[in-house]
């Protein structure tokens, strides 16, 4: 179980976290859910109080990601679509060592269980996001069962983004867990765990040691938010192996076409992209190839960091809907493999 007696909820985090902070943290420090200074800020880490959880046996992508790297491709699909979801496995599965499904604050979908249903029937390795802020503490749990019994790679195990104001305004957050007691209990049934996080959110001195109690807590893989740089990434991985962190880690690449999706991605808090890099892309005579180049250049730089084993390949890919999208990640994940 996890150690609810060892450590208590930070008074005035509107997500209710132990173990935070979340990695929506603002440039300027406030609260993505509110006005007022994250909470975490200014205090020292909250540590694991244990107990640190026996990893499940590498498979899938762990096990691969040990010879080679891999790639990791989010799953992105339009809300109430089993057919989308086969139509991107089929277009994403081969050309992928897993593929990640995802979550959205601003609107429903299907279960995610049913989700992994429908993208494991269509042939494709998966790992699932789970976050905290629709769901209780005992739909958690059933999630984590019916997933186990599915028999998906592994499970993200996220917080959850908060919705802006306005977005769904009748439907509450709940927020019963963080995501590192999510990832304790995703351990606890047997399952691999991946965590999130975002290296150049403040406070930035505090989340590489973050990674390592994560680890402490169950998480056997990093997926890193996007960074503005390759450096960066690195730095981070150093100084997360520094404070003890062993496990490895999937650095996030922006994958976008045009300036839809590329606008998406700048939106989000945590996140960080190179803004030249936007800009030469989005000027472009062909803005689609130039965005794949771009992507397969990150991919190919961050691959070259010590301790990095895989990239995400993360974002919509292309305005031109989610279909497309699939194809332009496709692409980019192709030309990484053949650099390989």
């Amino acid at each position: 179980m996890e150690p609810e007696s060892s450590a208590a909820r930070r008074p005035g985090c509107p997500k209710r976290m132990v173990f935070g902070p979340c990695g929506g943290v603002r440039a300027d420090e406030r609260c993505e859910l509110a006005e007022h200074r994250c909470v975490f800020l200014g205090e020292p880490l909250v540590r694991w109080p244990g107990p640190v959880r026996r990893p499940a046996p590498p498979t899938g992508l762990l096990e691969r990601a040990r010879h080679g790297p891999v790639v990791l491709a989010d799953l992105s699909v339009p809300a109430f679509d089993a057919a989308a979801v086969r139509r991107a496995v089929a277009v994403l599965g081969p050309r992928s060592d897993a593929l990640l499904l995802g979550e959205h604050a601003n609107r429903p979908d299907f279960p995610p269980t049913m989700l992994a249903a429908e993208a494991l029937a269509a042939g494709g390795r998966l790992w699932t996001t789970l976050a905290c802020r629709d769901r209780n503490r005992v739909v958690l749990e059933q999630e984590l069962a019916g997933l186990a019994a599915l028999g998906v790679d592994g499970v993200l195990c996220v917080t959850g983004d908060g919705r802006g104001p306005g977005v769904r305004p009748g439907a509450s957050q709940v927020f019963d867990l963080d995501g590192v007691r999510l990832a304790a209990l995703a351990a606890e049934r047997g399952l691999q765990v991946a965590v999130p996080e975002s290296p150049q959110a403040p406070p930035v001195d505090l989340r590489p040691a973050r990674v390592g109690e994560k680890q402490r807590a169950g998480a056997q893989l990093c997926v890193l938010n996007h960074v503005s740089s390759p450096a960066r990434v690195a730095a981070f991985v150093a100084a997360a192996r520094t404070a003890g962190a062993t496990l490895p880690f999937l650095a996030g690449v922006a994958v976008y076409t045009d300036e839809r999706s590329a606008r998406l991605l700048q939106r989000f808090p945590g996140l960080s992209l190179d803004d030249d890099v936007v800009a030469r892309v989005l000027t472009a005579p062909d803005p689609r190839e130039a965005g794949i180049a771009a992507a397969v250049d990150e991919g190919r730089a961050l691959l070259a960091v010590p301790g990095v084993v895989g990239v995400n390949l993360s974002g919509m890919g292309s305005g031109r809907g989610e279909d497309d999208g699939a194809r332009v990640k496709a692409e980019v994940a192709d030309r990484l493999r053949e650099a390989a």
